[in-house]
């Protein structure tokens, strides 16, 4: 079934919901270190049909095993014959001074984008990882359908799910968010990231903001379904839905931002709702 790349490692395989869970690693030419990734492949995979895909990206601290193992997300995702895909969030053992000082910075907390500043650029290029290599990587190796693929993600990975599928609409065909930062360029965890990994200048910050991707005329074709929680910890001060859904109103996005009282930012969130979110990119997989 798998057609093993070079240097394409297998670390653990576990069935689950008569699919397979696996955890790869491989040498990242991107990120000049190695990499790891978990995939789940339902069972018409398994059966070696090719099937679509969804990549998955996790918040801050978070690992490859994280959305796996906490969303819940794999019986609905077998049911509906879909593959997930999830990768690290961010470069390990990069060798950065004090890259382990801050949880909100450096090792688990790469934001997806290629960092532009020293000492960050060398090996802080989680955007051209989740963009092209990983991918690249993935859908070779396993019986992946890269015609029909989506993105999603949580937190720092909901920003990374807004901002990718808003910059290659063609290229990742569906896109959900859970409590996204969607406007990283105005909020405090944002603002520190993007300070040390892209510089001062605040106009090179609009390319990896999906508030001002969306002011700067990207848009997706299909609608972007969000999940917020009402009392999520991180929401007024952090995540702040409104400037995605005005914006998104300005400029004709279609946008299902769905508010929920009383849940917080948690995977118990996460588990509530996950199975919306992959009915959501079955349906427009399905049609691509």
């Amino acid at each position: 079934m798998e057609k093993q790349q070079p240097g394409l490692h297998l670390c653990e395989e576990h069935m689950c919901h008569s699919g397979k869970v696996q955890f790869y690693k491989h040498f990242s030419h991107t990120l000049g270190l190695e990499a790891r990734f978990g995939v789940f492949l339902p069972p018409t995979a398994c059966a070696g049909q090719k099937v679509p895909v969804v990549y998955a990206l996790a918040g801050l601290t978070c690992t490859e095993e994280t959305f796996l193992i906490k969303s819940t997300a794999l019986a609905e995702a077998a049911r509906l014959g879909l593959a997930l895909v999830a990768p690290d969030t961010s470069p390990r053992g990069a060798g950065v001074p004090e890259e382990d000082k801050d949880w909100d910075m450096g090792t688990g907390a790469g934001f997806y984008l290629d960092a532009t500043q020293q000492p960050w650029c060398k090996h802080y290029r989680m955007g051209s990882y989740i963009a092209q290599e990983l991918p690249e990587v993935v859908e070779q190796a396993l019986p992946l359908d890269g015609t029909r693929r989506g993105i999603m993600g949580h937190s720092m990975g909901g920003h990374g799910a807004l901002v990718h599928g808003l910059r290659a609409p063609q290229f990742w065909k569906s896109v959900s968010a859970f409590a996204p930062i969607v406007h990283p360029a105005a909020v405090p965890w944002g603002q520190k990231a993007f300070t040390a990994y892209l510089g001062p200048d605040k106009t090179t910050w609009r390319a990896h903001d999906a508030v001002c991707l969306l002011e700067d005329g990207h848009k997706h074709p299909k609608a972007l379904l969000v999940d917020q929680g009402e009392a999520d910890q991180f929401l007024q001060r952090e995540l702040q839905p409104w400037h995605l859904q005005q914006v998104a109103e300005r400029v004709g996005q279609k946008l299902n931002l769905r508010q929920h009282a009383g849940y917080d930012h948690s995977y118990w969130f996460v588990q509530s709702f996950v199975a919306d979110h992959l009915r959501h990119h079955a349906a427009n997989l399905q049609e691509s």
